[in-house]
């Protein structure tokens, strides 16, 4: 995914650590194997530095991994690296939870510290 369709805007407190919560329940990608599509739910909570995420254009960014493959592992480490290097935040935890398939779940959790 490219990072390129990510907005973002000044923070309106810097020099205030405060926390920023993203619930995202309907991502969907597909699986590298079969081709069959996987689904979701993202959370994202961050600490802003000097910017914040623009919330159109993450939604857009996540629709934009539908005709993707990847697995869960990748694709929750690539939110984290695209976030990272659009809004380099304080903090941010991205947690992927992946709905079952052959009777088992996956829940991936990535941080970032600055």
């Amino acid at each position: 995914m490219s990072n390129s369709i990510l907005d973002t805007f000044e923070n309106p407190n810097v020099g205030r650590e405060y926390e920023v919560n993203f619930d995202i329940p309907e991502f969907t990608c597909l699986c590298p194997l079969t081709g069959q599509p996987d689904f979701a739910h993202f959370y994202i909570t961050y600490i802003p530095d000097k910017l914040c995420i623009e919330l159109k254009s993450l939604k857009l960014y996540f629709f934009s991994f539908r005709d993707k493959s990847g697995f869960h592992e990748a694709i929750t480490n690539q939110v984290l690296n695209d976030l990272i290097s659009k809004i380099d935040p304080i903090y941010m935890q991205i947690t992927g939870e992946f709905f079952v398939r052959g009777g088992i779940s996956t829940t991936v959790v990535v941080e970032h510290n600055k």
